[in-house]
């Protein structure tokens, strides 16, 4: 293993970032600075090989700027294959799709490493959608996807230890710079680590059984791959979750395996994929704290000698220059970072901090889209993930005039698009302020960063040149007057309010109305969720922390039901312990002055909730139809998109505000 060096700062980078734009050396390759892009699933595969799809997505990240790219967890293993798609790297049908990722990076002085892993027990369903054989180191059940994995024998464990090698040799082959093997997360690795789930009687098993099998794994990966590539591995600092392993624990094994050899660098992550709780922190959400992990990375760094990687929250590169500064490691992911705004290390170079689109760890787009089966993206950059499509913004061929009526999210992103093309774009926005719903969204607890997608489109705006005008709502009269070439309609929706009985005895509420504190919320509240998302969830949140008592009535089976899984069960915890009572499969039927009255959703039999003062509905919203119907003779061209068109989220009015300004 050769030592790691810190080279010459770039004479044009901006003076507050200058340990993040150092130059880092590690086994004879030069990084160009200390930003990285994490292995994630991108779910961009063909037959489980790399398509041009995924090569896109990461040529754009080079291109922008990282100075590393983890091509994600690749299968070393045909015991490891699951329904969640991942790259076939047992397979030689993988090298050319790892050629041209590596071809597509190169060529913008970005490293690439692939990363090998295997799921243990950590899997449910296999590729047919039949449940799994699932292979671990004991008969130990997985809690989070209820399975019972085979203890794995001997000659499979022979078999994986060669597959981590023969898999590390065809990325040699593809021309990777380096291969990093997982041991985080609760996979195999870590099974085998850790003694609670790793009960064998044979050579592998305890603890130093389970160091011998990583080991053993290191050295074959390091036989195939040679001396002249770097071989890294990931663990949890702390993988939260019962049973798990510690960070003491984890401390131990991470400097066993630095000081004797085996490794040119340690990359720190948290959480683990064992339990729902675990679970939360490999992709955490925007409720929890900014570069949370790095503690964990310090403690391990002050221990060992060799780099030190680390990624959790690192959102900006300020935060990551801290990390950096502090000495707590050597390199910061910056995944969601990059997927929210690929140029983000060149733009944080060239002291261009305030163009940086910011993350906001919402995770609707990105492992939101990776756990339904979708190809990744960013509710505030859509073209992420559609690099193919949108990658190349192409000028209009004719200047136009352009009215954009509506200054929420989808508005603001048809108008920047617009602009940037070319056109002469005014946006109309009928309130004092832009970013409509996202207003709301921002004032609910743990959510204030939600406010950055305003601030990032509305910043898009001013670099593209899009006139604003706020306090004046569209009409017909107005388009006629201004006689535009097209009209973008983003007028947005209104909160629905569901017809009940009694309710003319009830005290009765509107999300919107808690809010904006246009409401006088009683001390015994009963929120009806009907939406099963985040806004329920919110407002249950914020009453009871007011001192309210709280009643969730969800019309689904669990609260936020409809939003991301890390998103959703990190708040469930949080409600849970602030005493919120949750009430599932819940249809509101009516209220009167002191009960609301419920349906079960399933039997049909009544629920009662005696004692309540107050209703607060989040039923859902109705799409403002006004001017699209004022608009239906006029001549010129129009685009519906966002609310107005379907009530769904920012997502989609983001998404169909991009298409809109490619349209017009």
């Amino acid at each position: 293993m050769l030592p790691f060096a810190d080279e010459g700062e770039p004479a044009h980078m901006t003076a507050v970032l200058t340990h993040l734009f150092a130059p880092l050396t590690i086994r004879g390759h030069q990084f160009k600075n200390r930003i990285f892009s994490t292995g994630h699933m991108t779910v961009m595969l063909e037959d489980g090989f790399p398509s041009d799809r995924m090569v896109a997505y990461h040529e754009a990240r080079a291109a922008g700027g990282a100075g590393l790219i983890i091509v994600e967890a690749a299968r070393a293993h045909p015991s490891g294959i699951s329904s969640r798609p991942a790259i076939l790297a047992f397979d030689d049908d993988c090298i050319p799709g790892y050629r041209r990722i590596a071809d597509a990076c190169h060529g913008h002085g970005c490293k690439v490493f692939g990363q090998l892993t295997h799921p243990g027990r950590e899997m449910s369903e296999a590729a047919d959608g039949t449940f799994a054989v699932a292979h671990g180191p004991s008969a130990v059940p997985n809690e989070r996807f209820h399975v019972m994995p085979r203890e794995m024998p001997l000659a499979m464990i022979e078999e994986i230890i060669a597959g981590f090698g023969a898999a590390a040799g065809r990325m040699r082959t593809a021309g990777l710079d380096g291969v990093e093997i997982i041991a985080a997360h609760g996979y195999l690795l870590s099974q085998f680590l850790n003694p609670r789930l790793n009960h064998r009687a044979d050579i592998y098993g305890g603890t130093k059984g389970g160091q011998r099998f990583v080991r053993e794994i290191l050295a074959s990966v390091r036989d195939a791959i040679g001396e002249d590539m770097v071989l890294g591995m990931r663990l949890s600092g702390d993988e939260m979750e019962h049973d798990a392993l510690e960070p003491d624990e984890v401390r131990a094994i991470a400097v066993g395996l630095a000081n004797d050899g085996l490794l040119d660098y340690l990359n720190l992550t948290a959480g683990s994929s064992a339990g729902l709780a675990g679970s939360v922190h490999i992709v955490p959400p925007m409720a929890v704290e900014h570069a949370y992990v790095a503690p964990f990375a310090a403690a391990i760094k002050a221990q060992v000698t060799v780099p030190i990687f680390v990624a959790g929250r690192i959102n900006q590169p300020q935060i990551a220059e801290q990390v950096l500064a502090d000495g707590q490691a050597d390199m910061c992911g910056m995944t969601r970072a990059m997927i929210s705004d690929p140029q983000m290390p060149e733009k944080a170079l060239t002291g261009r901090l305030d163009d940086i689109r910011a993350c906001i760890a919402c995770n609707q787009a990105c492992i939101g889209h990776m756990l339904r089966g979708f190809p990744i993206s960013c509710i505030q950059h859509p073209e992420t993930g559609r690099e193919l499509e949108f990658g190349k913004l192409i000028p209009a061929d004719h200047p136009r005039k352009i009215v954009i009526a509506g200054g929420g999210p989808g508005g603001m992103k048809a108008a920047a698009v617009a602009a940037a093309r070319g056109h002469a774009v005014t946006l109309y926005e009928a309130s004092r302020q832009l970013g409509g719903q996202a207003n709301l969204a921002l004032l609910l607890p743990g959510r204030a960063e939600f406010g950055g997608l305003i601030a990032n489109l509305t910043r898009e705006m001013e670099l593209a040149g899009v006139e604003i005008i706020t306090n004046t709502a569209i009409d017909r009269a107005l388009i006629d007057r201004i006689q535009p070439d097209a009209v973008v309609v983003a007028t947005g929706a209104q909160p629905y309010t569901p017809p009940l009985e009694g309710s003319e005895e009830a005290h009765i509420v509107t999300a919107w109305q808690v809010l904006q504190g246009e409401a006088n919320v009683g001390s015994d509240v009963v929120v009806a969720d009907w939406r099963s998302d985040w806004i329920g969830l919110g407002l249950a949140e914020k009453l009871i922390r007011d001192g309210c008592r709280v009643r969730l009535a969800v019309n689904g089976v669990t609260p936020g039901q409809m939003i991301p899984q890390y998103v959703r069960d990190k708040w469930l915890g949080d409600i849970h312990r602030l005493g919120v009572e949750v009430i599932p499969y819940a249809r509101l039927f009516g209220a009167d002055d002191d009960t609301v009255y419920l349906q079960h959703t399933l039997s049909g039999e009544p629920i009662l909730c005696e004692g309540a003062n107050t209703l607060v509905l989040a039923c859902g919203h109705q799409s403002n139809t006004r001017l699209e119907s004022a608009l239906a003779s006029w001549e010129g061209e129009v685009h519906v998109i966002g609310d107005c068109l379907a009530p769904r989220t920012a997502e989609e009015a983001i998404l169909e505000g991009l298409r809109a300004g490619v349209a017009v």
